[in-house]
């Protein structure tokens, strides 16, 4: 099994190129089951991806990757399978994202109960809630969501009682090919959405957003190419910006849109990170003196869960306590006992972590989690003493693409082995 070596204290200074987003690709892939021919660019090449692609070549979708210009060609076979089978489901959450589409398109589906990261519960509850409301009849057995709508689905209103970004992306896709106008409230309204709801758009589909609320009322349906661009990986960005701030001479992160990163900016400028912004690209210099914060993770526009576990290592070099609660997922804290491995101070009660800095963080051997726990591990070995052995890094590569040639790009000692 692959493991990552890191040799800390490097002072890290270069320009980053951000992927495209993987948490967008993925239900925009799903979205693809609607569609005839569609070809995306600014895809990240990442294990969910290939898992998610595997999944529709199993459904009956004819791909092609072409890596050096990180496209995906996708056109329709003739022959339609409507299972989604528990060994493509089992190690990604996104997989039930095909449920919608295929039950709106052929009237049925089976879809194993998805996998993931082990942060949580996530129960695929919201998701069903929503189906249920556009009149499809489901059942749970033997592990898979057995679902049914013999006269197709009909638009309806549907208010969520939390916000769900898969359950908002599934009711989307289910909702395309419901009989009349359907209005979502209570929705998720992610970015990464957005860019589902361009892609619906081009597809024919009329879509109208007002705060937390969509409405959407099946078009005319193209039977044309569609070409779409996937947005940037925020996500990965924030995860370089605290990288920089954290053992940064100066980093410059591109291709992005910093409009989409205001929350994660005005959190890093409140703990005293300089940040310059132009139209398209952030630079970031490491400060000598980190000011504590209180952060409370919240769905778009707030502070993103996905970025937890990074911003506590930064946390763990400002001067005095910072404090993180996590309202978004029950199990998040699973990067703690690592890093406290690696000498960080932290207290967790319940759903909140105190963080007490600053302090020197030493190498350790580690292990990985979850996806977003394993980058932690990679920043904390960027800036402790001596060297890092990071284990089960399988969970990176499900979602950063080239990670440590980028880290390396900017002077990081890293190597997979």
């Amino acid at each position: 099994m692959q493991k990552l070596l890191i040799k800390g204290k490097k002072e890290l200074s270069g320009t980053i190129s951000i992927s495209g987003s993987k948490n967008a690709t993925l239900p925009i892939l799903a979205a693809t089951i609607l569609a005839q021919d569609v070809k995306l660019f600014n895809v990240p090449l990442v294990k969910d991806i290939f898992t998610m692609l595997d999944l529709l070549k199993f459904i009956g979708i004819k791909v092609k990757v072409q890596n050096d210009k990180r496209t995906i060609d996708l056109k329709k076979e003739k022959k339609i399978n409507t299972l989604a089978p528990y060994k493509l489901v089992k190690t990604m959450r996104a997989g039930v994202l095909v449920l919608g589409p295929l039950l709106t398109k052929y009237k049925k589906a089976k879809v194993s109960l998805p996998g993931g990261c082990a942060i949580g519960t996530r129960p695929v509850d919201l998701h069903l809630f929503a189906l249920k409301k556009l009149g499809a009849k489901i059942k749970i057995k033997d592990g898979y969501i057995i679902a049914e709508a013999k006269k197709g689905l009909i638009g309806t209103k549907i208010k969520f009682p939390t916000v769900s970004v898969g359950a908002t992306e599934n009711a989307l896709l289910a909702a395309f090919g419901a009989k009349g106008k359907t209005t979502l409230s209570n929705c998720a309204i992610e970015p990464e959405i957005l860019d589902l709801i361009l892609f619906l758009k081009k597809l024919g589909c009329k879509i109208k957003i007002t705060g937390r609320k969509i409405s959407l009322i099946r078009d005319d349906i193209t039977t044309k190419k569609i070409n779409h661009k996937v947005i940037f990986d925020r996500i990965e960005a924030g995860t370089y910006l605290v990288a920089g701030a954290l053992i940064g001479k100066k980093i410059v992160i591109k291709q992005i849109n910093p409009k989409i990163l205001k929350c994660e900016i005005d959190i890093l400028k409140k703990m005293g990170v300089k940040i310059l912004t132009t139209k398209n690209s952030i630079s970031i210099f490491k400060t000598s003196a980190l000011k504590t914060i209180k952060v409370s993770t919240k769905a778009y526009p707030g502070f993103p869960t996905d970025l937890q576990a990074q911003l506590m290592v930064l946390m763990t070099q400002a001067n005095g306590v910072s404090k993180i609660r996590e309202n978004i997922f029950e199990n998040r804290f699973m990067h703690v006992p690592e890093l406290k491995r690696m000498g960080a101070k932290i207290e967790v009660r319940n759903q909140t972590a105190s963080i007490f800095g600053p302090t020197k963080l030493t190498g350790a051997e580690v292990m990985a989690t979850d996806l977003r726990a394993s980058v932690s591990l990679v920043l904390s070995g960027l800036i402790a003493d001596n060297r890092t052995i990071i284990n089960r890094i399988y969970h990176l590569d499900r979602g950063y693409e080239q990670l440590e040639k980028k880290l390396k790009n900017c002077k990081a000692e890293i190597k997979r082995v």
